[in-house]
């Protein structure tokens, strides 16, 4: 009986995602209406936070599994509501890159399974690809071999010793998660607001985004760290 349960739970959810990847194409990439940029611009303020708290939590674990995290990383005295830009940044590129041709990627699977596998080939792919490329660009060692940012030389299997497959793997499970079921779902409860409420949640989520903008810096220029 568990087993059946446990079964209908998951068919339940592939077929929540399936339908609001199908039906709800107007909220979900619709660039030329308010109601688009309202969601994506909320959400770019959420996610900046949200990274910020995940990526707290990933580094006690590579902390404790690999011993990677340095003493003064930012991490550790960055206030958690300080947004890291990033990751609002990568949320925003995910949507624009997979809203446009998730239609396509569901067309050329026959179960929901194999399109978000593909899905998160292709984001792990692009994670890579933006790990290497801002690190071959800004965490450039210098002449005694020390990175300003991170340092993934030692790390097994670390691409070009800038990137790190273990990263790229878990940024496009994150990734999945939005693509597939965070923003579906958030446009899905968006939409069922009216103009008005909509727009006072905006207001607030960008107020309240800005006074953590301003309290964070404000704190890490005050305790010398900016």
């Amino acid at each position: 009986m568990a087993m059946t349960h446990s079964s209908y739970g998951w068919k339940g959810l592939g077929s929540m995602v399936r339908r609001l990847s199908e039906q709800e194409r107007s909220l979900l990439f619709a660039p030329k209406t308010w109601p688009f940029w309202r969601n994506n611009i909320m959400c770019f303020c959420v996610n900046n936070v949200l990274g910020h708290c995940l990526e707290s939590l990933y580094c006690k674990v590579m902390d404790t599994c690999f011993g990677i995290i340095d003493e003064d990383y930012a991490i550790k005295f960055d206030p958690w509501y300080h947004p890291y830009w990033v990751y609002g940044l990568g949320g925003e590129a995910m949507t624009l890159i997979f809203e446009p041709i998730k239609e396509s990627i569901l067309g050329r699977h026959r179960t929901l399974c194999g399109a978000v596998l593909e899905t998160y080939a292709i984001a792990v792919l692009a994670a890579m690809g933006m790990e290497l490329g801002f690190g071959l660009l800004v965490n450039r060692p210098d002449e005694q071999g020390n990175y300003p940012y991170w340092d993934n030389s030692k790390l097994p299997l670390n691409i070009f010793k800038q990137a790190w497959l273990v990263n790229d793997l878990v940024i496009g499970t994150v990734a999945v998660a939005h693509i597939w079921l965070a923003y579906p779902l958030f446009c899905k409860g968006m939409s069922r607001l009216s103009e008005r409420a909509a727009n006072a949640a905006f207001a607030a989520t960008v107020g309240v985004f800005a006074a953590a903008c301003v309290s964070s810096y404000g704190r890490l220029i005050k305790d010398g760290h900016l």
